[in-house]
C-alpha cells in the first residue's frame, strides 16, 4: 500500500454509565503514520445515536482523501450499537470495525441484560444486521474484524498497512489517546466551573 493512503480512525473515551455522553475522536492518518487531522464529537451513553455521530465526524472532517474508515468497536458508550452499512453508505468508503477480545455469543447477552422491550429490539435489530466477525492476526496479535466494502483478503492488507506494531491500527491508537485527553480536559473544566 502506498504510504500516502489515508484512513480515518474513530475511537471513544467513555467514563462509565454515570456520564451522559461519550467523547469521540476521529484521526486521519496516512499509512506512513503521519497524522493529517482530528475531529471530535459525542454520542449518548446507552443511546442509539452512535451511527449518526460517526457519520457526522466523517462529514465534518470534510476530507475527500479518506480511503478507509476504521472503528474501534461495534458498540460505543454502553451498547450504542453502530450500523456499519449505514456508515459505509454515508462515507462511500470501506468501513472496518475492530475489536480486541474474542466472544462466543457476541453482544446479545449483554444487550438482553441491559435493555428490554422496544429499546432491546431496536439494538438487537441493528446488531443482527451487521456483517459477521472474523479473527485476523495483525502485528503478532489476534483482532476481530467486521467490514463492509472489503473482501477478507483486503481487510488484512489494510489493517496490517496501518498497524506498525501490536494489534491496534495506528489511526485507532491515536484516536483513543486523543479522545481520552479531550474527555479529561472536559471533565477538568466541569470540575473547575463547579468549584468556582
Amino acid at each position: 500500500m502506498k504510504s500516502g493512503v489515508r484512513a480515518l480512525g474513530i475511537a471513544e473515551s467513555f467514563r462509565g454509565r454515570e456520564g451522559t455522553t461519550s467523547t469521540l475522536c476521529g484521526v486521519l492518518t496516512r499509512a506512513s503514520r503521519v497524522t493529517d487531522g482530528f475531529v471530535f464529537g459525542n454520542c449518548t451513553v446507552g443511546g442509539t445515536d452512535g451511527t449518526d455521530a460517526v457519520c457526522d465526524l466523517f462529514d465534518r472532517l470534510d476530507r475527500e482523501d479518506v480511503r478507509y474508515v476504521l472503528l474501534s468497536g461495534l458498540a460505543l458508550a454502553w451498547y450504542n450499537v453502530l450500523d456499519l452499512r449505514a456508515i459505509y453508505h454515508t462515507a462511500d468508503r470501506p468501513v472496518c470495525s475492530i475489536t480486541y477480545e474474542g466472544s462466543e455469543n457476541g453482544l446479545e447477552a449483554g444487550l438482553r441484560e441491559a435493555f428490554s422491550g422496544a429499546a432491546l429490539e431496536e439494538r438487537l435489530a441493528t446488531y443482527r444486521r451487521q456483517p459477521s466477525r472474523r479473527a485476523l492476526d495483525v502485528g503478532g496479535e489476534r483482532i476481530f474484524v467486521r467490514s463492509v466494502g472489503l473482501s477478507d483478503g483486503e481487510e488484512g492488507e489494510v489493517l496490517r498497512a496501518f498497524t506498525p506494531e501490536g494489534g491496534r491500527p495506528e489511526p485507532l491508537r491515536v484516536a483513543r489517546l486523543a479522545a481520552r485527553a479531550a474527555d479529561r480536559w472536559k471533565s477538568d473544566r466541569r470540575d473547575s466551573e463547579t468549584n468556582r
